[in-house]
């Protein structure tokens, strides 16, 4: 049978263990993401994989078949973005979206996950005989 002291310091070192698993386990989930600014700043940290969200600027979207290409801004930076696939059906140009990629070699950022911000407020449509001013 284990001492009491041994059975402690195997207890710590198990928790401790069971702890980093777990931190790392965690670490590609969290929501962290950078702004177009910060990768334009630091544009070798995106070599690597990384969130980039911003609002996508109004105008910007061009779709070839399954290729789309648009740009996410913030506070007056752009970040160009090609994504192979189709956008969720709620992406719109005005809109906050977050993808997920790596910033090539020729500045545009490689998407190959997008994600569109919305609010948390939901409600139903309203209904064409429902007055306006009913809500």
């Amino acid at each position: 049978m284990i001492r009491r002291p041994g059975r402690l310091a195997l207890t710590a070192v198990l928790l401790g263990a069971g702890g980093l698993v777990v931190t790392a386990a965690l670490r590609d989930t969290l929501t962290y993401y950078r702004t177009p600014g910060e990768v334009l700043a630091h544009p070798d940290t995106a070599r690597e994989r990384v969130r980039l969200g911003g609002e996508v600027v109004p105008g910007s979207v061009r779709r070839d078949g399954e290729l789309v290409v648009f740009r996410l801004s913030d506070t007056g930076r752009e970040v160009t973005v090609r994504q192979r696939g189709v956008p969720p059906e709620t992406f719109r140009e005005g809109e906050d979206a977050v993808v997920e990629g790596r910033l090539g070699a020729d500045g545009v950022f490689d998407a190959d996950h997008v994600v569109v911000r919305h609010g948390n407020e939901y409600g139903p449509s309203p209904s064409a005989s429902e007055p306006p001013d009913a809500r």
